[in-house]
Order: C-alpha cells, then structure tokens, then sequence
C-alpha cells in the first residue's frame, strides 16, 4: 500500500482519574502515535462530570505535537458555561470538538439549556462560526432511546444540518448495517464523512457490559464464540483480533472514509489491528 492510499485513523481516549492513569495514558499515547493518527479525541463525562481531566488531557496531546480534539456534551450545561468551555478550548488551540447530547448524571433530571446535539451543533455555530470541525454521533444500529429507525435518521440529518462536518459511529460488528447507514444518508443529500468507530474486542465480560448499555449488537455467533472461551484471555484476544480485522478490511474495501479507535486507553489491541491492517507504523 502506498503512502496517499493510507488510510487514515483517528484514537479515542478517556481522562484517567489518577496520577498513575496520566503517566499510564501518556505511554500509551507514545506508543500509538507511530501509527499516525489524524487526531486524538478526548472524552467527556456525563453533565460535564470530568471537564477538568477532558482538558487537562487534550493539553496534553497537544502539547505532544498530535491534533486533539475535545468531546463536548450539552445536558445539564447552559449556553454561557459551552460558551466558557468553547473559549478555554479555543484558547488551547484545539480546533475539532466531537459533539455529544451526552449521558444524564446518575440522579439528574434532564435539565440544561439543550436538549439534543443538534441544538448544541447550531449553538456552537452561531457563537464561534468555522473555528471548529464538528463531529456528531452516527448509529448504524439505530440510538437505543430513538422511537424508530427513521425518526433516528431525522435526528443525525438535523444534527448535520445544524452545521456538523462529519459523524463518527457508534462501534458495530456487522458492516451491513454501517453501509446501509452511510446509504440512508446519501439519499438524504447529505454529503458528510462518516466514519466508523471501531470496538477491539479484548474482554469478553466487558465487551458485553458496553454494548448492553450503548445498544450496540454482538452478533449471536460472535457472542457464543467468546462466551465458549470462558477465561481463556488469549483465545478471546485471538478470535477479536480476527474478527475487527475482517470487520475493517470490509469497512475499508466498501470505501470508509476512515478508522476511530475506541482505545479503552490501551496501546496493544489497536497496535495488533493496524500491524494486521496495513496501518501499522
């Protein structure tokens, strides 16, 4: 493959909460950075919950020399505090912002001066104009609180029409369901990227505890193969290396604009996936 076929990637992150998480997340961040990433994202918790770690790490990254880009989510939040928080990210330098509705706080009634992304992705807009590249959220799977599958099609063209550039997915494993997506929109006459996001598969148990909480479907064949290996870390690792490979290779000759790596803030998975690939350094 040559260098301008590459295809592109992009790596997610997650603030750590301890000293021992920062430098454990900066020697990950070292080591993938030999992969080259477009961009590395920073995520953001719920109501805002870690702003302080969100942007104490997007620093970080580019303080390394990588492009950052911040989450931003807007339940519970007021326009002047995404007014503050878009200044202070202004100020950093950072120039892409994947933007979020957000989870509700454990105990929070829906609050706040937003109530979708869309409206946050217009308010961001009208308040700072081109400055940022805005992401959006995409559910090839359809969002597990839509009320149907076309009324959550509505919502991301709302999303893209408020001002979004392009959208990264919700992780999947089945790449049917991410083509017949990217379709759906094309026929909207919506002309964004959409890139899917992309799940290592490392741990059985936690794989299945995301993906009941997000809606994302682990194929039956998937799900009794790993649940087959019981304890057997290695075997798990093997059959998801084989696995997301295939999934990404089928992304990729389908024509996926690119890749983004939920990382989980490990450096190991995704290594092995892009040495697989083709991608790797």
């Amino acid at each position: 493959m040559t260098e301008t076929s590459r295809l592109p990637i992009s790596l997610e992150f997650f603030p750590p909460k301890t000293p021992e998480g920062v430098e454990k997340l900066r020697l990950v961040r070292q080591k993938l950075y030999a992969l080259q990433p477009e961009f590395c994202s920073v995520t953001f918790g719920a109501g805002g919950s870690t702003q302080e770690g969100t942007f104490s790490t997007v620093g970080a990254i580019l303080s390394e020399g990588v492009t950052a880009a911040s989450h931003i989510s807007c339940v519970g939040a007021t326009r002047d505090a995404v007014r503050s928080q878009l200044g202070t990210l202004k100020a950093m330098g950072v120039r892409r912002l994947v933007t979020l509705r957000g989870d509700l706080p454990s105990g929070y009634g829906l609050g706040g001066e937003f109530h979708y992304a869309s409206d946050l992705v217009a308010f961001i807009r009208a308040e700072t104009g081109d400055d940022f590249h805005l992401e959006v959220a995409a559910y090839p799977e359809v969002h597990p609180q839509a009320k149907s599958p076309a009324s959550d099609l509505q919502a991301f063209a709302t999303k893209v029409r408020a001002g979004a550039n392009s959208a990264i997915t919700q992780y999947f494993f089945n790449a049917d369901a991410y083509f017949r997506f990217v379709e759906e929109v094309d026929a909207l006459g919506l002309n964004v990227p959409i890139v899917p996001g992309i799940m290592p598969i490392t741990s059985s148990t936690q794989l299945m505890r995301f993906s009941d909480a997000c809606g994302a479907e682990i194929p039956r064949w998937i799900r009794l193969r790993l649940q087959s290996y019981g304890d057997d870390t290695d075997s798990i690792k093997a059959f998801g290396l084989d696995v997301v490979t295939d999934l990404c290779e089928q992304l990729r000759a389908g024509g996926a604009p690119s890749l983004h790596f939920y990382t989980m803030n490990q450096s190991v998975a995704v290594f092995a996936l892009c040495e697989r690939l083709g991608l790797g350094a």
